[in-house]
């Protein structure tokens, strides 16, 4: 909630390299943390956590500066593939490096990990907060230039700079949640992906008691099974996406006999339901693999049985949060890292409160009837997919409405100062 909406204003190159050096450091302090100083670790990890997970919400700015409408899923939904299958794929190198080098090996891993993130982010990211782009290179300061510029050699020069005075984007992340349409989506993000964490947080201690043949590194593997799905979800959800939206847009040109949509036509152009009209569909299936997998723990099947209910979970997990993310961006474009940052703060506190409950519940009601019941709570969220496709167009048009209202102002006044001068 700092840094991303920081990166809107700053831009997101010089936020990135700060992150990822906030990163480095604390995994320094970790690897040599004495054990006897508990308060440390924990405060380490807070700040390791305030430098990581900033990531996302300016990785999604970038996805929002760089991307339109019609070809930001697939590009959100390659960049999600890091940080939503990190989680997965982390247990497998952790339980390899704590089983033979020991615990602290896990920091120095991570620390020379991030080290090289910084690294490329110093040497190649370009900036790409519009703001800044579309200013005179002569001016764009030192810290926003790459000391090897590669990427985008070969892109266009960026056109001269507009007299037209801009909008400024609101430094405050805590008015988007005024918005009904955004706080719907936060909702669907949040459910989908507490459930996800639900059974991710979960797996070693429910595997090594169904399965005692497997020990740290053999349960390691068996996240990779979560992840392959979240892979290939990633993947081919951003291509949906995509697809979706350009066959609805078609009709929309077609109907209106315009090659754009303008203010007028964007109160009938579909946008939630070209995004949304898939949704159910992947949180049912999602549900009925998070109750299935329950019972098949309980039971003790063959351990094939859940490894392939954890395929189809992360693959419908991951579409979830990136169809709710993508749409959240394309409503509010100027302010994607901020959005992101939101969703971000109510998934993953809804995400924590789950997985500190979740150990009560299993012993509660057994393991079958609890993953029954966040596949109840995940069916409960589908009248908001409903909700999002009815009022979305009312609050979208009424935000852009506002933003021409002001930008009509701006530009009388701008006209004003100058005939006076």
């Amino acid at each position: 909630m700092l840094w991303g909406p920081v990166s809107d204003h700053v831009g997101r190159r010089p936020i990135s390299a700060a992150c990822l050096l906030i990163l480095t450091l604390s995994c320094i302090g970790l690897a040599l943390v004495p054990t006897s100083d508990f308060w440390l670790l924990i405060l380490l990890r807070c700040l390791q956590a305030a430098g990581s997970a900033s990531t996302i919400a300016i990785g999604a700015g970038v996805v929002g500066d760089i991307s339109t409408r019609a070809e930001r899923g697939g590009f959100y939904g390659v960049f999600t593939i890091g940080p939503m299958v990190g989680p997965a794929i982390g247990p497998v190198i952790g339980g390899a490096l704590s089983g033979s080098l020991g615990w602290r090996s896990l920091f120095w891993f991570l620390v020379i990990a991030a080290a090289l993130c910084f690294v490329i982010i110093i040497l190649f990211q370009p900036e790409t907060l519009r703001s800044i782009t579309e200013s005179s290179r002569a001016n764009i300061p030192i810290i926003y230039k790459p000391v090897l510029p590669i990427i985008g050699r070969g892109c266009k020069a960026p056109p001269p700079p507009s007299s037209e005075p801009k909008i400024k984007v609101p430094k405050n992340p805590f008015a988007l949640f005024l918005n009904p349409d955004v706080d719907v989506l936060l909702f669907l993000s949040a459910i989908g992906c507490a459930v996800y964490y639900g059974v991710i947080a979960t797996i070693s201690t429910l595997f090594v008691t169904a399965y005692p043949h497997l020990n740290e590194t053999t349960i390691g593997l068996c996240y990779l099974s979560i992840g392959g799905g979240m892979v290939i979800g990633s993947s081919l959800t951003g291509r949906i996406l995509d697809k979706e939206y350009r066959r609805y847009k078609a009709k929309a040109e077609a109907h209106f006999g315009e090659g754009t949509l303008n203010l007028a036509h964007e109160a009938n152009f579909p946008l939630e339901k070209a995004r949304l009209r898939l949704m159910p569909i992947y949180i049912i299936v999602m549900a009925a693999c998070s109750a299935g997998y329950g019972w098949a723990i309980q039971t003790r099947v063959n351990i094939a049985v859940p490894l392939i209910l954890h395929f189809i979970f992360g693959y419908t997990g991951i579409a979830i949060m990136n169809v709710a993310s993508t749409l959240m961006i394309d409503l509010v474009p100027g302010q994607s890292s901020s959005v992101t940052a939101c969703n971000n703060l109510i998934r993953c506190t809804l995400s924590a409160v789950l997985v500190s409950v979740i150990e009560l519940i299993l012993k509660g009601i057994g393991i079958g009837w609890t993953y029954v019941l966040l596949a109840g709570i995940l069916v409960c969220s589908v009248p908001a997919v409903y909700l999002s496709i009815k009022i979305g167009p009312k609050y979208r048009v009424k935000r852009l409405q506002k933003r021409e209202d002001a930008l009509a102002r701006l530009i009388e006044v701008d006209g004003a100062n100058k005939t006076e001068a």
